[in-house]
């Protein structure tokens, strides 16, 4: 599945979340779709927490 597809159905998601029940609740699918990515990225290996924590920290720059 393509970024592109993926997006618009996360974006669809949102909409109807948002339409059918709310701004809260859409607030809160956001944030849970957030999190899915992150520890999904976290899972393939393609976020490295520990270097996100020390850049944040300050203790090293991002570049």
């Amino acid at each position: 599945m393509s970024a592109t597809v993926t997006g618009t159905a996360a974006g669809a998601l949102l909409a109807l979340t948002w339409i059918v029940l709310g701004f809260g609740a859409f607030a809160l699918v956001a944030v849970a779709m957030l999190i899915g990515a992150t520890v999904g990225r976290v899972a393939d290996g393609r976020l490295d927490v520990r270097a996100l924590a020390d850049a944040v920290r300050g203790r090293r720059s991002s570049s």
